[in-house]
């Protein structure tokens, strides 16, 4: 309310009052002269008059309340004025939510309406409470933001906070959070693979080499990640971009572990997703649709099962990639979800992470790192010559129900090869694979895990473990068949989640025989022990959280062992049978504050 305004309230009220003030004391004069002629005792005349000084007395009582509550609503709005537009309102530690009382991470404060306050109880002489001004007829002395989230659906545009603390940043129309954490890992290998602060499962170094009799201690801050995710909502379309950079990435110089202990950051994830009703749709780089899911068919990482350890190549057996691509996703119910996605195609004749390569026909040997993918860095220009016939093509289902989550997924991939001389004749093959994976909620706080997949030219996809095909004499390509399994348990023990896990690989042999009366392929007698027929994992661990706060982000506690196997499709006579490792890692991280609004 305009102070002015106020005065002129009180103005007119104090004038009023003595208006009834004089009427009564002329009330009392004409009293005092009618009984002069009238026959009435002078006992009546004293006491019409002590009538009329009480009654004067309460009117005088009632005028002062009502100065001191216009006073009082002067003063707050005198405050409210001469505050600061850039001071954001601290409300009280005790109160549970704080609605319209100021946004920290708002640019645009907010100080909430106020009317004044009433008496429980008015005198009759006052003014009823329909004649003072409604809430809205108050001058809001800040700017007021946009539309609140009722009127839009869009909680980035509301001024309201969700909770005691904004756990987000909103720029625009838009909510930002920062995605994050860091972390350090020391780890501890009996045998040195050769590797980072990831396991290289296919390579396990034998007894019989040196690299078999070293261990090896490390730090890594390699797994530490940096990222944002933005949400905001758009005529009745949600929409959220997600980015997301870790530092396992390769730079050129070799010197970094010398004199510095620089690392090279990695992207690796960069979407966006736009759902509106029952459809959705995602492109950019994202973790394939092939990956299991928590739930339903979420490219958001914590929608994901890869695991809870600290080992950053997962889990053997696990089936994943993250590449770019395009999926559309239709939701008829909030328990099914359909998805089909166009992704990255890959040549794949083994030779990353660990895994070996196919060995290729005397005549073929130039296929290799030109038309087909011999564990080519993606960044690198020998990915980018190969050729790349058809995307991979991706279907799932998913049914979500309030204990159980299952999913099934298929893939589907062409390869095609040229020979690399004149006639150039074209050879043709195709892959696919089908994967299911589970979890259940046998009670609150014990949830089940299972995924499994089997597949006849889709190797890579079992983390690059075993190739898509091998190369025959005459050129055609022949896919190789190859299966995993995951499965084990989730636990949570206070603020201790518990886990283990078993994964397994199982590679099928598939033998050519070359020109040279010679075996080429993958599996045959006389192959490198580097072919695996089998991978096998056991791992368990924990992550403790020991200290959080929606303002200051969480400090976590972690510990994982591992213990992994292999086996060869070819021993050599004396060589050893198998091979294993044991590591033991170990993490300190601290991870960023933030969360989204409810949408």
């Amino acid at each position: 309310m305009n102070p002015s305004k106020i005065c002129g309230h009180r103005s007119s009220l104090l004038l009023a009052s003595l208006l009834v003030g004089a009427s009564l004391l002329g009330a009392a004069d004409d009293a005092g002269t009618t009984t002069n002629s009238a026959t009435v005792s002078a006992q009546s005349q004293t006491d019409e008059i002590a009538h009329l000084k009480a009654t004067l007395a309460e009117q005088q009582k009632q005028l002062q309340l009502l100065q001191q509550t216009l006073q009082n609503q002067q003063t707050l709005l005198e405050k409210a004025l001469s505050a600061k537009p850039a001071t954001a309102i601290t409300p009280a530690a005790s109160s549970g939510t704080f609605s319209g009382v100021g946004e920290v991470a708002s640019t645009s404060p907010v100080i909430p309406t106020m009317a004044p306050k009433i008496p429980a109880a008015l005198p009759a002489a006052f003014p009823s409470p329909a004649a003072y001004p409604s809430p809205s007829a108050y001058p809001m002395p800040l700017p007021q933001g946009p539309a609140s989230s009722a009127a839009t659906g869009n909680p980035c545009e509301s001024q309201e906070s969700p909770g005691p603390v904004p756990a987000y940043v909103r720029l625009g129309s838009v909510c930002i959070v920062p995605v994050g954490f860091m972390d350090l890992t020391p780890f501890w290998r009996d045998k040195n693979a050769g590797s980072s602060m990831g396991s290289n499962f296919g390579s396990v170094p034998y007894n019989n080499v040196p690299n078999g009799n070293l261990k090896e201690a490390r730090f890594s801050i390699q797994n530490s990640r940096l990222g944002l995710r933005v949400d905001g909502d758009w005529k009745g379309a949600h929409f959220i971009g997600y980015n997301e950079f870790d530092f396992n990435g390769t730079g050129g110089a070799t010197n970094y572990s010398v004199t510095n202990g620089a690392v090279v950051p990695r992207l690796r994830l960069f979407w966006v997703d736009v759902r509106k009703d029952k459809w959705e749709f995602l492109a950019g780089q994202s973790w394939s649709m092939m990956v299991p899911n928590r739930n339903g068919i979420s490219a958001l990482p914590g929608d994901l099962f890869y695991g809870q350890e600290i080992d950053i190549n997962y889990l053997a057996g696990l089936t994943w990639t993250r590449q770019p691509g395009v999926r559309a996703l239709f939701h008829p119910s909030n328990h099914v979800t359909f998805g089909f996605s166009v992704e990255q195609p890959d040549q794949y004749m083994g030779g990353s992470a660990g895994g070996s390569a196919i060995v290729l026909p005397a005549a073929w040997t130039g296929l290799a790192s030109t038309q087909l993918d011999a564990g080519a860095n993606i960044s690198g220009a020998s990915f980018y010559a190969q050729p790349a016939f058809t995307p991979d093509f991706i279907a799932k289902v998913a049914f979500d129900f309030s204990r159980l989550h299952f999913d099934i997924a298929g893939v589907e991939s062409n390869f095609r090869t040229t020979s690399l001389a004149a006639p150039f004749n074209h050879y043709d093959t195709n892959g696919g694979g089908v994967e299911f994976g589970a979890n259940l909620a046998l009670m609150k706080n014990l949830r089940l895990i299972t995924t499994d997949f089997w597949s006849d030219g889709e190797g890579r996809y079992m983390f690059g473990q075993a190739p898509d095909f091998i190369v025959r004499a005459n050129g055609a390509l022949s896919p190789v068949h190859s299966g995993s399994t995951i499965n084990g348990f989730e636990a949570t023990v206070k603020n201790t989640l518990l886990y283990a896990y078993y994964g397994g690989i199982f590679i099928e042999r598939n033998v050519a025989i070359d020109t040279t009366g010679k075996p080429v392929g993958y599996g045959y007698t006389g192959s490198a022990n580097s072919q695996n027929r089998a991978i096998q994992e056991i791992t368990f661990g924990f992550n403790q959280t020991v200290w959080k706060d929606p303002r200051y982000g969480a400090i976590n506690w972690m510990g994982q062992y591992e213990w992994l196997n292999r086996n060869p499709w070819f021993v050599a006579l004396g060589s050893p049978k198998e091979t294993h490792d044991n590591t033991i890692y170990l993490d300190i991280r601290y991870t960023l504050p933030g969360s989204m609004p409810n949408f």
